[in-house]
């Protein structure tokens, strides 16, 4: 799949940058001084290998928790640590595992979501059904930036970056166009009103319409 090969050659990135990291290596002059990396490359290093392994498995799978624990300090040996998630993880892809992962389970529980906004719908509930499309589109988004390699968690902050800059960074990558964007912006917008108690900003109709045009775009866009 295209998307696989895009995750295969992310990780070869990123497995030349803990080879650039492991180059920096650093002796102290006095005996028995640890040996360490240059900061900047590794935090980057760091960073970056944890946010594309949170997209390919979640936050709860052991390769995310093995990462975070284990990669920590700026020297040669958490560097080398890193490296060899990150050679599993291509061993994972090679062999067609990542596919169940991430791109079948996560394809199931959008469609499940998505039943389940369609029936709330059904039922005139109107604002909790716009919070959950909203979600089902933000996460979408999401897979889309890390299957090109756009960033999703802030370097500098850690915190995971919203779906309005998602939604800028992949109309600027060509992922979709300027009207794509513009849809985005107007369901994020009523899917922040449903979730802040907005609920005479916008009606029944406008989040069905929603509903129909979250999920075209989703199947349109979920081979890319």
């Amino acid at each position: 799949m295209k998307k696989l090969g895009i995750y295969k050659e992310r990780i070869d990135q990123l497995i030349v940058l803990a080879n650039r990291v492991i180059e920096t290596k650093q002796v102290g002059l006095s005996i028995g001084a640890p040996a360490w990396v240059s900061s900047e490359l590794f935090f980057e290093f760091r960073t970056s290998s944890l946010s594309l392994i949170l997209s390919l498995y979640g936050g709860n799978h052991v390769f995310y928790n093995e990462f975070d624990a284990i990669v920590k300090r700026a020297i040669p040996y958490d560097t080398e640590r890193g490296r060899g998630i990150l050679k599993s993880i291509h061993n994972e892809i090679e062999k067609g595992f990542l596919v169940t992962l991430s791109e079948i389970v996560s394809a199931e529980i959008f469609s499940d979501f998505l039943e389940m906004a369609d029936y709330l719908l059904s039922e005139k509930y109107k604002d909790p059904a716009a919070v959950m499309i909203g979600s089902v589109l933000e996460e979408h988004l999401r897979q889309l930036a890390m299957g090109k390699g756009i960033e999703v968690i802030d370097s500098k902050s850690k915190k995971a970056f919203k779906a309005d800059f998602l939604n800028a960074e992949l109309s600027k990558s060509l992922v979709y166009n300027k009207l794509d964007h513009k849809s985005i912006t107007t369901w994020l917008d009523l899917r922040n009103k449903a979730a802040h108690g907005k609920y005479d900003e916008y009606n029944q109709q406008q989040v069905e319409f929603m509903m129909q045009s979250v999920t075209e775009f989703i199947n349109r866009t979920s081979s890319k």
